[in-house]
């Protein structure tokens, strides 16, 4: 083959060509590529926090990172700029290294998966999940609201709450340490959506807190009123009370009743006792459903003897009770329930009972006339003594004289 000069300058500028198209090629394969230095770690935020998603890329060189939404397939930012027309989107880096995306005030729609990609080829990235948290909140439907039962139903309360993750409930009584279930079961608190409660009562009466958590604080709490309506009942402590002449003396009945019952005092003939010079009828109301009345007569007379009848009434049903009110002789007494009595018939005992009938002693059996007698002493001091005893007293002298002959009748015979 010819070699002039003319074809040395050909096969050397072709050289140069080569040489320049390889260059390059072999600069690149010589520089390493972009890399994730490690994955990205699942973020929790509390919704309305900010978010903050890391991604961590060695020898990233000329390339640039871009973050997306999964989900939506949405570019959110490529390297320093924001594409999204979010405006609670932020993006930053330290040293081209460390890739951070920022989401401000999350919501629970923000949840979801991120991706951070490099613009290689073939491209290159790697996922991190955002989970948003939200406190608890009951919700007004289907959450019962204050209830009027009658005594004797059945009782569901409910309880609806929505949060991130779910929320447990926990039911508790206000005021109360027990929440009284069916067959006379008592639990400090009840778990679940639905508290039943079978055969209420008056005891199951109050207010019920319907307790939502789920960790993300704060839990949250509704106030359930459960009322329970009943006819009045009458409770009386002493249905027979003695009384002087001039003395002061206060009658009492305990009422229950809801709702709220009407109560007054009235005489034998069924006239309405009046507050007046004479009588001052009175009510407390000690719970919710308890009443405690009172009527005194500021100075008993021989007309005031007889029978009281406290009343109670509302719209389910009315009541009533009985206190008799009886003569005892004035002898320094300062009790308006227990007379003083001093009975000294040893033939016809008359006992008091706890029942305050008075029961008399003809009618006893032989044992209950053997029992203790009680009296009260002049001075108000209580005195006890048996016929046994008073047997030994009245024969005293007989038992001295017995003895005074026995000993005159051993000097004679001496």
């Amino acid at each position: 083959m010819y070699t002039g000069p003319g074809h040395v300058l050909v096969a050397i500028a072709i050289a140069l060509v080569v040489a320049s198209a390889v260059s390059p090629l072999c600069g690149e394969l010589i520089v390493d590529m972009p890399k994730f230095a490690e994955p990205i770690t699942n973020v929790t935020v509390p919704v309305g926090r900010e978010a903050t998603i890391v991604c961590i890329v060695d020898d990233l060189g000329s390339y640039k990172v871009a973050w997306l939404r999964v989900d939506t397939q949405t570019i959110l930012t490529i390297h320093n700029h924001v594409i999204t027309k979010n405006h609670r989107i932020g993006v930053s880096h330290s040293d081209h290294r460390t890739w951070h995306i920022h989401i401000k005030e999350v919501r629970e729609s923000d949840k979801g998966w991120y991706m951070c990609q490099i613009n290689t080829d073939p491209m290159k990235s790697q996922l991190g999940f955002l989970d948003i948290v939200v406190p608890p909140d009951i919700l007004d439907y289907p959450t019962s609201t204050d209830m009027n039962v009658r005594e004797g139903n059945n009782v569901s309360l409910r309880c609806a709450a929505s949060g991130s993750p779910a929320p447990n409930i926990t039911w508790r009584k206000e005021g109360s340490d027990f929440i009284r279930l069916e067959r006379s079961q008592q639990v400090h608190n009840v778990e679940g959506p639905v508290l039943n409660l079978t055969r209420i009562s008056r005891s199951h009466m109050g207010a019920y807190l319907c307790i939502a958590s789920n960790g993300v604080p704060p839990s949250v709490s509704k106030r359930i009123m459960l009322v329970v309506n009943f006819p009045p009942m009458i409770w009386i402590q002493n249905q027979l009370i003695g009384a002087f002449i001039g003395q002061s003396l206060t009658l009492e009945c305990l009422s229950e009743a809801h709702p709220k019952s009407i109560n007054y005092w009235t005489r034998e003939a069924g006239e309405i006792i009046a507050h007046g010079e004479k009588y001052e009828p009175e009510e407390f109301v000690t719970e919710q459903y308890k009443t405690r009345m009172k009527l005194t007569i500021k100075s008993v007379t021989a007309e005031d003897y007889g029978t009281y009848k406290c009343l109670s009434r509302n719209a389910l049903g009315d009541t009533d009770g009985t206190i008799k009110i009886y003569q005892v002789a004035n002898n320094g007494a300062h009790s308006t329930t227990r007379p003083k009595h001093r009975y000294k018939n040893r033939n016809r005992t008359r006992i008091r009972v706890q029942s305050n009938d008075i029961r008399d002693s003809a009618f006893l059996s032989k044992d209950e006339n053997n029992e203790l007698q009680t009296h009260y002493d002049d001075e108000g001091e209580f005195e006890e003594y048996d016929s046994g005893s008073q047997t030994l007293i009245a024969n005293l002298p007989l038992y001295i004289a017995v003895i005074v002959c026995a000993i005159t009748l051993v000097y004679v015979h001496e």
